[in-house]
């Protein structure tokens, strides 16, 4: 069972989001301003639309922390949407100002989203009720929880990282990468590319694309280096790690698919070519010469870096809006538009560092138990202890 919860509440427009982490051990001393630092990463990228311009994410802890160090139970926090201030009599939690309402009102659901699929689940005529939720918006509650857990993780020497491999058709050279690539992205670069030769190109078809009224997808290459041997397991289907971290890396909003280290190429390959040869040296012990699998067989970490691509849609947002149905008259309708970003990839690679660090730090706690930082510490050493007197 999994020993890390998160569970996020609050609408894209609501007053704020809200955040709740339970499973974390006492004494993890947390630095806010680097949790911060990660929520401005995803307002970042070249082509985000104006809302990043409004909002400024910063979280506010509530609860499990005394003195900046986590006391063992729920950790709470929220982060204010600035852009509540404007929408208050649309989307006030207890009140509404009906005209104002009805002016937002949304009966064009837009191809791609989940406006029309969960307004016939939820049986709501406002499809703003499924917008608000369903929006990106979410995730910056996500990115904090995930901030926590990345400093869990490098309490254990584990780093996560990420970077762009394409953007539409423009896409870095081919080649195989790696966790190194991912040290040498430039959080700076409006793109966060692993490769920047392909930046002046890329800035062209986003602007290109932005004239158009169009969006563009992505891939993003996601690793872990550090993870040790033996997190996750192959004894039950819900407990594989590999499949623990596609789930979550696909409930990102847009993400279509993921590959496991070279997944998707290794489906063309002959075996003698899709696996990784086992070496042993004395002092290093097991590792492998190659890592295709991306850092997971069986379901289980075995101590290469965790690799993982995926695949993000193009925002279903258009300015023209794609052909739809009005739910009131059932006839045809432009899908409504909503403000949008033209690629939101580079961002996307930041939640999916977020997600990546929370299932790594789920499973590192769940091999390892304890109630205590100190206590995680020392099973953990013994845990590693162990594997080098195999």
């Amino acid at each position: 069972m999994p020993r890390l919860t998160l569970q996020t509440a609050g609408e894209s427009h609501g007053p704020l989001l809200t955040g709740l982490v339970t499973g974390l051990p006492a004494g993890l001393r947390i630095d806010v301003a680097a949790l911060n630092a990660d929520l401005a990463r995803r307002q970042h990228g070249y082509g985000r639309g104006g809302r990043m311009k409004i909002e400024k994410d910063e979280a506010r802890f509530t609860g499990g922390l005394r003195g900046g160090e986590t006391l063992g139970g729920p950790i709470a926090f929220e982060i204010l949407n600035r852009d509540h201030g404007v929408w208050e009599q649309v989307m006030g939690p207890l009140d509404v100002e009906p005209e104002a309402a009805a002016k937002r009102r949304l009966t064009s659901p837009r191809p791609g989203h989940a406006d029309l699929a969960g307004g016939l689940k939820y049986g709501r005529r406002d499809l703003r009720d499924i917008l608000e939720r369903a929006s990106a918006r979410e995730s910056a509650a996500r990115v904090a929880a995930g901030a926590l857990c990345r400093q869990l993780l490098l309490a254990f020497s584990v780093r996560v990282r990420s970077g762009v491999l394409s953007i539409g058709t423009i896409a870095v050279p081919e080649g195989p990468r790696g966790f190194g690539d991912l040290e040498k992205v430039d959080e700076a670069s409006p793109f966060r590319l692993v490769d920047r030769s392909v930046e002046t190109a890329m800035r062209d078809a986003v602007d290109a694309a932005a004239k158009a009224g169009n969006t563009l997808g992505g891939t993003i290459l996601v690793g872990a280096r550090g993870v040790p041997t033996g997190l996750g397991s192959h004894v039950s289907w819900e407990d594989k790690l590999d499949g623990r971290i596609a789930r979550a890396l696909m409930s990102i909003p847009s993400v279509k698919a993921v590959s496991l280290g070279e997944g998707v190429a290794n489906a063309f390959r002959r075996g003698s070519a899709a696996h990784d040869a086992i070496q042993y040296e004395p002092g290093r012990g097991f590792s492998r010469v190659s890592n295709r699998a991306g850092g997971l067989e069986g379901g289980i970490t075995n101590g290469e870096d965790v690799l993982a691509t995926i695949y993000q849609k193009p925002i279903s947002t258009l300015r023209d809006g794609l052909p739809s149905v009005d739910i009131d008259t059932k006839l045809p309708h432009r899908a409504s538009y909503e403000r949008s970003d033209v690629p939101a990839v580079p961002a996307c690679g930041v939640i999916a560092e977020a997600m990546l660090a929370f299932v790594l730090a789920d499973a590192l706690l769940e091999k390892t138990g304890g109630d205590s930082m100190e206590e995680v510490k020392r099973n953990f050493e013994g845990f590693v202890r162990a594997q080098k007197l195999f």
